[in-house]
């Protein structure tokens, strides 16, 4: 906080030292420094004052507030919850665990996915061993559907936009897994973004609060419906589209670019897109090219892992069901 300070009163003095400099310059009779020096010193007033605004924009859309209510539940935490939400804690894993494995100990999101020095960021130790044991029940929710700290701030890359379809029995199951997990790890490292990460915020918007989630029911299992639920929740349009048309490279950050599934599952059979999550081996022999991240670890450009490892077969065949009925998109091309 303090070296937050210190830097917005360097880029404060700056603007006001280049200004008087512009005016200074301005006024001179020689005309090569008046021009020159009104010019050069004017610009860098522009730019050390236009910095030191956004980056007082981005530290209060860091820790701007959301009133949404905390939802007032007491999860029973029962076995079949339990099973359910460690089934479905598989989606959580690339972000909440260093080896993007359970436990939901946290990570470093600097360090593992090679972000610019943006300050500490830390994705939270969600088993009672973090920072969440004091939270209650509906506030855990609150975060998971609508992306909201306890203390009203927006989560940072939570994929609340997608988890907000949960259902009211997943959601309460997901929070049935979390605490019953045995303590990993220790309290999370808060997160302190430095004048660059606020910058960066101006940029690339990493805030994920969303309005208030209702009750929330899903389909019935099997049907093409409960296909579509389970394409939201795990966030098939993250890589391949608001209609799954596919996308295309942008060299911004997020996700990687998928390819159009409208045109592609049609072609496959039940078996081959089965065989696919549970081997990775695509139809014809091929396999997922694999991405390499900032820090130099890499991993299937298709987290079929973690798809496979969050569904159940019924599930995976209800997704078919509804992927295999949808009308071709023209996209991206395969």
């Amino acid at each position: 906080m303090l070296g937050n300070i210190i830097s917005l009163l360097v880029l404060l003095a700056l603007a006001v030292v280049f200004a008087w400099l512009t005016r200074r310059a301005w006024t001179s009779r020689r005309g090569l420094v008046k021009w020159f020096g009104a010019v050069l010193a004017g610009l860098l007033t522009v730019i050390s004052a236009a910095t030191l605004v956004l980056a007082l924009v981005g530290f209060y859309k860091l820790g701007q507030r959301h009133p949404n209510p905390i939802p007032t539940i007491q999860v029973a935490r029962t076995s079949a919850q339990v099973a359910r939400g460690e089934q479905l804690a598989h989606i959580c894993a690339n972000c909440h665990a260093s080896n993007s494995q359970l436990p939901l100990s946290g990570t470093d999101f600097v360090a593992k996915f090679g972000l610019p020095p943006i300050g500490t960021f830390y994705s939270p130790n969600l088993t009672p061993g973090g920072t969440i044991d004091d939270w209650s029940d509906g506030e855990v929710i609150r975060a998971i559907r609508e992306g909201i700290h306890k203390d009203g701030r927006s989560l940072l890359i939570m994929p609340a936009e997608n988890y907000r379809h949960l259902s009211d029995d997943d959601a309460q199951s997901i929070v049935a897994y979390l605490r019953s997990q045995p303590p990993t790890g220790g309290p999370t490292p808060p997160n302190s973004f430095n004048v660059l990460g606020a910058l960066f915020i101006n940029l690339v918007d990493w805030r994920t609060a969303q309005p208030p989630v209702r009750q929330v029911s899903a389909p019935p299992p099997g049907t093409p419906a409960y296909g579509k639920y389970m394409v939201n929740i795990l966030g098939c349009q993250d890589c391949h589209g608001a209609q799954l048309q596919g996308k295309l490279e942008t060299g911004q950050p997020g996700p990687p670019p998928g390819p159009n599934l409208t045109q592609i599952v049609p072609q496959w059979t039940e078996d081959q897109f089965m065989t696919f999550f549970n081997t990775g081996k695509l139809p014809g022999g091929g396999t997922v090219p694999l991405l390499t991240l900032p820090n130099g670890s890499t991993g299937p450009r298709m987290p079929w892992t973690e798809v496979r490892a969050s569904t159940t077969d019924d599930e995976l065949k209800a997704m078919y069901t509804y992927l295999h009925s949808l009308p071709p998109i023209e996209g991206p091309a395969q």
